[in-house]
């Protein structure tokens, strides 16, 4: 398939064969699920944790005998049942990180530059680079061109003004190609590839 490409100052800069298999192909939710809760899972800090038995400070010893005082039996005063006692099966320091198959993860890369085409939300830029590093100008350019909510995804390296610009515009994601992935291309309601990005995704998925 065909795509127009555009400059950052919203000119025609020619056109661009986009590849079915990385940009056709078809929509499949819970593959896009399952990759986004893949990423979110291998993200989670898991430092969570609640003290046990083993962990409360205290004495060791019997609170009281164990027969003739009326009351329930007890066998330490750092039980659950007790102030300040231990939590029974509480969150403990683990990763929350799985498995999921490479081949899975390739198709919901696919999946989800496939769905953004689909959607009408994919752009193709001609080169993101500006002449000097002014967010002032950089925002205007954005504005002329619709994008309030973007994930701009760039070559190998990000042009050094351009990132700097875009460094600090709220809703405005700036990444290398080697760095796109599904949860941010899902986050933002535009995604812009620029001719280099193009290639680079092609030739890591086909």
């Amino acid at each position: 398939m065909k795509a127009n490409m555009i400059t950052l100052d919203n000119a025609a800069a020619g056109e661009l064969e986009l590849a079915d298999e990385v940009f056709g192909v078809p929509v499949r939710k819970d593959i896009l699920a399952r990759m986004v809760n893949y990423q979110l899972a291998k993200r989670r800090a898991g430092t969570h944790k609640t003290k046990g038995i083993s962990d409360i400070s205290g004495t060791t010893a019997k609170p009281y005998k164990q027969k003739g005082t009326g009351r329930a039996r007890q066998g330490s005063m750092r039980s659950p049942q007790f102030r300040g006692g231990a939590t029974i099966f509480g969150p403990v320091v683990r990763s929350h990180a799985h498995d999921l198959p490479k081949k899975v993860r390739r198709l919901a890369l696919k999946t989800a530059l496939s769905a953004k085409q689909a959607e009408g939300k994919l752009i193709v830029l001609k080169d993101a680079a500006l002449e000097q590093p002014k967010t002032k100008m950089l925002v205007g350019k954005l504005a002329a061109l619709g994008w309030a909510n973007a994930l701009i995804v760039g070559g190998a390296e990000i042009e050094a003004n351009f990132a700097r610009a875009a460094s600090n515009i709220p809703n405005i994601d700036v990444l290398p190609v080697q760095g796109a992935n599904v949860y941010d291309i899902l986050r933002r309601d535009t995604l812009v590839l620029t001719e280099a990005a193009v290639q680079g995704l092609e030739a890591r998925l086909k």
